[in-house]
């Protein structure tokens, strides 16, 4: 029992460069986001407002349990830039992915004819991959390629 808490320790919360495991850490943290949004959007269209609209409420509720879980958990080292260009580009990024998401959601429902959560599914998996490595690029880049002192290193 001992060796599996060390595990989900070492795999959840040690802080870390390894891309591989920030990637992981980003899609457990996308899954909680996710269900925040959807959530969202699944209540919002139970109470009448169209699902496109809804979802634009999901997305910003996503974005912000995203942002506060990912900086607390997935990325290592603070962003390359102040607080407040930190979160103006997080927000950019997400923009960029709330573009995706209402186009793909359109596409899939309006056009292709899936029910419009399963087309926020495959819309959410698309912009996951965007944010993640825009994210990644822009703020949380590891410069020097270097892991940091009493972190999971780049192994």
């Amino acid at each position: 029992m001992k060796k599996v808490y060390k595990l989900i320790i070492e795999l959840l919360i040690v802080p870390t460069q390894n891309v591989s495991l920030q990637a992981f850490r980003a899609l457990f943290v996308g899954v909680i986001a996710f269900i925040a949004d959807a959530g969202t959007l699944w209540l919002l269209s139970l109470l009448g407002i169209h699902y496109l609209i809804s979802a634009i409420f999901g997305f910003v509720v996503g974005v912000f349990v995203n942002f506060i879980l990912s900086t607390k958990f997935v990325f290592a080292t603070k962003a390359s830039v102040s607080k407040t260009a930190e979160i103006g580009v997080y927000v950019a990024v997400s923009l960029v992915g709330l573009g995706l998401t209402e186009l793909l959601m359109w596409l899939f429902t309006e056009k292709i004819g899936l029910y419009y959560m399963l087309s926020k599914c495959v819309a959410a998996l698309i912009a996951f991959s965007w944010n993640f490595t825009s994210r990644k690029l822009l703020l949380y880049r590891n410069k020097e390629n270097m892991s940091v002192k009493g972190t999971v290193n780049n192994e």
